[in-house]
C-alpha cells in the first residue's frame, strides 16, 4: 500500500494551490477526505467551501487549528509568500521534527525555512506544483533538505506522483521549474485564448472555436507523449513547403514568438527569485 494513504495531512492555507493538491489526493490518489485538514488565519467561509466540495475536515478556532497542525504527519505550507516569515514563526511552537514539512510557497528556500525554525535538521520538501495537479496531470519540482530521511523522501515523492509527474532537482533549479511548469499552464491558456479569438475572427462561434482549440491542444500534447518524437520533428512533419502551416510559423517567427516565450520564462524565474529575496529580507527582520 502507498505510504501516503496512511498519513494525516494538514494544509496551512486554503488557496488555489492547496485546493489543487487536495482535489488530486482525494480524487486521484484515493486518500480518504477525513485524512485531510485545512486551516487558515481567518477565512472560515473558504474552509467551509473546501469541506463542502471535497469532504475534508477543517479547523477554524485556535485550539482546533493548533491541534490539527501539531498532530499531522505532514504539514503543507500553502500560505502567501508575503506571509511566509510570520506564518512559519507562528507555526514553530507547534511543529515537531518527526513531521514532514512540505512547502508550496514560491521563493521560500529550504535555508530560509531552517533559519526561521531556528535550527537545521528539519525534514523539508520544497515543491513547485502546478494547478493541473487538480486532475492528476500535475508537474511538480521537488527539492529535499538534508534532514529528509529515505522514507520521508519516498513519502514526498508519492504525494506528488499521485497527482502527476515529479522532477527531482537541486534547489537552485527550482526557479527554472517555476518558470517552466509552475507558470506553464497559464502560457498554454494564453495561447488557447489567442487561437479561440483567431477562430472567431474567421467566422466560427466561440463555442466551436473553443471546442476545436481544446481538442487540438490535447491531441498535440498526446502526440508528443505517444510518439516519443521531439516537438520540433513533429512540427516539421506537418509543415509542408509553401503551405498554410509554414506561412503561419513564418508569421510567428517574424513576431518573435520563440524569443517572447524565452523572455517570459526568464522573467518568471527572475520574479520568483525576487519574491525569495523579499521573503529573505522579511525573515531577517523577524529573526533579529
Amino acid at each position: 500500500m502507498s505510504q501516503i494513504l496512511s498519513k494525516n495531512i494538514t494544509f496551512v492555507g486554503a488557496g488555489s494551490m492547496a485546493e489543487a493538491i487536495i482535489r488530486g489526493l482525494v480524487s486521484e490518489a484515493g486518500m480518504q477526505a477525513e485524512q485531510l485538514v485545512a486551516v487558515n488565519r481567518s477565512n472560515e467561509a473558504r474552509l467551509q467551501e473546501l469541506n463542502k466540495q471535497y469532504g475534508i475536515r477543517y479547523a477554524s478556532g485556535t485550539a482546533g487549528r493548533n491541534d490539527a497542525i501539531a498532530s499531522a504527519d505532514i504539514v503543507v505550507l500553502a500560505f502567501k509568500p508575503s506571509d511566509a516569515a510570520q506564518g512559519l514563526l507562528d507555526l514553530k511552537p507547534l511543529l515537531r521534527k518527526e513531521q514532514l514539512l512540505v512547502s508550496v510557497i514560491a521563493g521560500l528556500s529550504i535555508e530560509m525555512m531552517e533559519a526561521i525554525l531556528g535550527s537545521p535538521g528539519w525534514a523539508i520538501v520544497r515543491t513547485m506544483p502546478n494547478t493541473s495537479s487538480t486532475i492528476g496531470l500535475g508537474a511538480t519540482g521537488l527539492s529535499f533538505s538534508s534532514g529528509v530521511s529515505d522514507a520521508q523522501r519516498q513519502l514526498g515523492e508519492e504525494m506528488f506522483r499521485s497527482i502527476g509527474i515529479v522532477s527531482i532537482v537541486e534547489e537552485p533549479l527550482m526557479e527554472t521549474i517555476v518558470s517552466l511548469s509552475g507558470c506553464g499552464p497559464a502560457y498554454i491558456y494564453y495561447m488557447m485564448e489567442a487561437m479561440i479569438e483567431g477562430g472567431m475572427s474567421g467566422g466560427l462561434s466561440h463555442e466551436e472555436a473553443k471546442r476545436l482549440t481544446v481538442q487540438t491542444v490535447m491531441g498535440a500534447a498526446r502526440m508528443v507523449e505517444l510518439s516519443g518524437e521531439e516537438p520540433a520533428e513533429l512540427r516539421r512533419k506537418v509543415t509542408s513547403p509553401n503551405g498554410a502551416t509554414q506561412a503561419a510559423i513564418e508569421t510567428m517567427d517574424s513576431c518573435g514568438f520563440t524569443e517572447a516565450v524565452s523572455k517570459a520564462m526568464r522573467r518568471a524565474a527572475e520574479r520568483s527569485a525576487e519574491m525569495g529575496a523579499a521573503i529573505s529580507a522579511s525573515v531577517a527582520s523577524h529573526t533579529k
